[in-house]
């Protein structure tokens, strides 16, 4: 088992890659706390997860990452791994479509959180003595996009801010990645293409946008996150990894 024993925390852990990524933790020995603000799908994602725990709570906070980060070391007694998976997307806004309580919902959701989370986290992370911090960015953070202006912005802080960690936090033997998907088949993915119009025809240009001619399922995802948190990617760290189907190598 790649995380035998290992103590993880995964935000967003409720849906979609953080869940697949829990599910495949947990196969691989870690134990495993989730989080995210809705209470009845956190208990609802238990029902498919062995021996994990769910934590409410808002991670814009810091009081709640705080909280969230204590209690899962009160619960299994230590943290190794942090997994800042929680993420939002506003579609069809330039900037001048984007409200500012727009902006910094999405700036707090996908920056201010792993700020958060790694703060609180981070006194932990370093009594381990080999620990990894795993930040979910997107492929969109490394290229933009039209119509995305807010998480564009947002998913290429993520990209810097972790290499900014990575520098920091190097010598102390915490590792600090993140990853960049493509699309990939979860709940926000299905609410774009109800927007669209034509499901059917969303799902077929959501898929041409790959030179793989496919979206990713959540699983494929999760298993970078695996590997990123294992000790197969120790010599690793500052790296933001695309894992998008190849739209970035074009």
């Amino acid at each position: 088992m790649k995380l035998r024993d290992k103590v993880t925390i995964i935000t967003g852990g409720n849906r979609g890659i953080g869940l697949a990524t829990a599910k495949l933790f947990i196969e691989n020995g870690a134990r495993v706390a989730i989080t995210g603000r809705d209470e009845n799908a956190g208990r609802a994602a238990l029902e498919s997860l062995h021996d994990a725990i769910f934590i409410q709570g808002d991670v814009t906070q810091n009081a709640d990452c705080e909280r969230i980060v204590n209690e899962t070391v009160r619960a299994f007694g230590r943290l190794d791994i942090l997994f800042n998976n929680a993420g939002i997307i506003l579609r069809n806004r330039n900037v001048e479509a984007t409200t500012e309580e727009e902006w910094d919902a999405t700036f707090d959701t996908n920056v201010k959180s792993i700020f958060l989370m790694s703060r609180a986290a981070l006194p932990h992370l370093r009594k381990t003595g080999e620990s990894a911090i795993i930040n979910t960015s997107s492929y969109v953070g490394l290229v933009g996009f039209p119509g995305l202006a807010a998480y564009a912005a947002s998913k290429g802080a993520v990209v810097n801010l972790t290499r900014a960690m990575a520098l920091d936090h190097a010598r102390e033997n915490i590792r600090v990645n993140c990853i960049c998907p493509g699309s990939v088949e979860t709940d926000m993915i299905h609410a774009a293409w109800k927007l669209y119009g034509n499901t059917a025809e969303a799902a077929r240009v959501w898929a041409a946008k790959h030179p793989l001619n496919r979206i990713a399922a959540p699983d494929e995802i999760a298993r970078l996150v695996l590997f990123l948190a294992s000790a197969e990617s120790s010599f690793i760290t500052g790296a933001a990894i695309p894992i998008d189907g190849g739209i970035t190598a074009g």
